[in-house]
């Protein structure tokens, strides 16, 4: 008899994860196994997969393991690691809580970029701890088509270049990476946010995420957006004393970014477990073969 794996589907802001239960990290899951189960026709279907271990039992994250039980193993869809997930961090969560491993209130959650603090409101939103963002200096463009614009390069644990444009449709079809330069700011690819202001404090953006292409949703990217909007804006907690809140709409709903003058970005929006089931572990190693 075929041996059966659990998962579970979510999403944060429409940016949907496949979920994989591993506390022991006894799984293997190989890039090629990433993709079969994120993709949209042949598989489950996700913009990455969210693999849920035990700090302890992760040689990335058993250093962790002290101060946060549970480490967010994150797969993009396209099977490569990434450092950190906004969207991702809060379904974890949600996946947490409905497993019966934590409660309302505050959990840490380990990270490829580190420990972060999340809040399980009783109204059903999430907040989770970003950290702070790094600006690293020097100019950098991105390009789509013949048109090009100034970008700011955000790091949020992962890397981000920030356009202002005047319509979110000059993005295009955001199908393959938006080119950019220099190419020495970013070795490792960037995920691409195009925004456009809505109102006071208030923009929209669109993105293509290194490794998955265009998402309804990214929240580091959303974070990003939001610290960029408050140098260009003259807000800059840091410089103000004042913490400054961005309403951050997506192609999937909208998220809410407070930055404090001490750097701390905390990130609040939903967080929903949809599906849960099992696939068969014959079907995945053929499709990872």
């Amino acid at each position: 008899m075929s041996t059966r794996i659990a998962f579970l589907k979510g999403h944060g802001t429409e940016n949907d994860f496949v979920i994989v239960p591993d506390p022991e990290n006894a799984i293997d899951l190989p890039p090629a196994a990433v993709v079969a189960l994120c993709d949209r026709r042949a598989g489950i279907g996700g913009d990455g997969l969210l693999h849920v271990v035990r700090s302890a039992a992760h040689p990335e994250a058993e250093e962790m393991a002290a101060e946060a039980e549970w480490f967010m193993d994150y797969r993009n869809g396209d099977g490569s690691i990434a450092e950190m997930c906004g969207n991702g961090v809060r379904v974890f969560a949600r996946y947490l809580q409905r497993a019966g491993h934590v409660a309302e209130g505050d959990i840490a959650v380990a990270t490829r970029g580190g420990v972060k603090t999340v809040h399980l409101a009783k109204d059903g939103d999430v907040t989770v701890g970003m950290g702070r963002a790094r600006l690293p200096e020097g100019d950098v463009t991105v390009s789509v088509g013949a048109r090009s614009w100034p970008a700011r390069n955000v790091n949020m644990g992962n890397p981000h270049a920030v356009a202002f444009v005047g319509d979110l449709a000059d993005a295009g079809d955001l199908l393959s990476p938006p080119p950019f330069s220099p190419a020495a700011a970013y070795p490792d690819g960037v995920n691409v946010e195009f925004v456009v202001d809505r109102g006071p404090r208030h923009v929209a953006m669109r993105v293509h995420e290194r490794g998955s292409g265009e998402t309804r949703s990214c929240g580091t990217g959303a974070c990003a957006v939001a610290v960029a909007a408050a140098r260009r804006d003259g807000a800059d907690p840091a410089v103000t004393g004042t913490s400054a809140t961005y309403t951050v709409d997506v192609p999937g709903g909208r998220l809410v970014i407070t930055e404090r003058p001490d750097g701390e970005i905390e990130m609040t929006g939903p967080a929903v477990i949809v599906a849960e089931g099992e696939v068969d572990a014959d079907w995945l190693a053929g499709a990872a073969g």
